[in-house]
């Protein structure tokens, strides 16, 4: 895995924590930003999203899709 490939995956848990803790701190302010972190710390770690059998199938598409995208 590349640094880039790194660096988005820590973009994007960024942003899945920004956006839970922000749509959740209506609904339960307290335990928003534990929750956002929980879910990003499930992406970042396990690369496997939504916690399906076949991550690595996901994880290939997510390395694809970065290939892709990224110039380097």
């Amino acid at each position: 895995m590349s640094v880039a490939h790194q660096i988005m995956d820590v973009f994007i848990s960024g942003l899945i924590a920004g956006l839970s803790s922000f749509l959740l701190s209506a609904f339960a302010p307290r335990l928003a930003v534990t929750i956002g972190v929980i879910l990003a710390s499930m992406y970042y770690f396990s690369r496997n999203p939504w916690g399906s059998q076949n991550g690595d199938a996901i994880n290939d598409r997510l390395d694809d899709l970065y290939d892709q995208y990224l110039p380097f």
